[in-house]
């Protein structure tokens, strides 16, 4: 076993914040959550990989956060579901900040499909981002981070209930990705390395955005955003998300704040789940 994860007990809150000197990489990170956890996790001082099937947003996205917070930030195309294009991005990652310490596994598809109409290569393309996705990026990224690190994954409130009709793929693979985080903590601490999850409810990113909207036509309705956004339920906090609500979380799981917690997946929903 690695040595342990050190005790921070003494440590100056900002120190336990400062990100300088840790390289991260965001995969889905093109818009949306994933953009706002690049900018908070740059924010704080590291030197970030933007990862997006989108390549154009990837690279986007990484020129934004590097003009606001003057870290490294680099933009590459990256399939998580392709086990070789998500090691390439690990290895641009290693070449580029000389090694790894973050990794966040973000990107995630949500097609509304009936489960009597879902099709085998349906069920599969849901799973082979949202589940074999989190396995491929937690696994390439262990395998670079050679004195320990954080690997935060994603999920949903969908990994600890059921939703909507039309959304079985979507929750089952969050479910996977939920008992994985779990897994993965367990076979990954004697390398000194952390995995949490973190569950939002809905969140309005464009991603979500388009896929209510889907739902709504599906249905015959047409529904403009700001309607889909007063549909959704406001938990007990009066309001629902934002990116950059979950984009704490995530910062905080990454830090030396949570040094202590591994396997755990934290709702951020308002109390949507409780």
């Amino acid at each position: 076993m690695n040595a342990p994860v050190p005790d921070a007990s003494g440590t100056p809150v900002s120190d336990l914040l400062n990100f300088a000197g840790r390289r991260a990489v965001v995969t889905g990170g093109g818009q949306g959550l994933g953009k706002a956890v690049a900018l908070r996790l740059a924010e704080a001082g590291a030197d970030v990989l933007i990862g997006d099937i989108a390549g154009d947003l990837a690279e986007t996205a990484a020129a934004e956060v590097a003009k606001r917070h003057g870290t490294t930030v680099i933009g590459t195309r990256m399939d998580v579901a392709d086990a070789e294009s998500v090691a390439a991005a690990g290895t641009l990652a290693a070449e580029r900040f000389g090694g790894l310490d973050i990794w966040v596994n973000n990107a995630g598809v949500f097609p509304n499909i009936p489960a009597l109409e879902m099709t085998a290569d349906d069920w599969d393309r849901v799973f082979a981002v949202n589940a074999r996705g989190v396995f491929l990026g937690a696994t390439e990224a262990a395998r670079r981070m050679e004195h320990g690190g954080a690997i935060v994954n994603v999920v949903s409130t969908a990994g600890f209930k059921g939703t909507a009709p039309g959304l079985a793929a979507y929750v089952s693979s969050k479910h996977a990705a939920r008992g994985l985080t779990r897994q993965l903590a367990i076979e990954f601490a004697p390398k000194s390395i952390r995995v949490l999850g973190v569950a939002p409810s809905f969140v309005p990113t464009e991603g979500n955005m388009a896929a209510a909207a889907e739902a709504a036509a599906a249905m015959g309705a047409t529904v403009d955003p700001a309607a889909i956004a007063e549909m959704m339920n406001t938990g007990l906090l009066g309001r629902i998300g934002v990116p950059d609500d979950i984009a704490r979380v995530v910062l905080f799981c990454a830090s030396d704040l949570a040094a202590i917690m591994t396997g755990s997946t934290l709702l951020a929903d308002a109390g949507d789940t409780a």
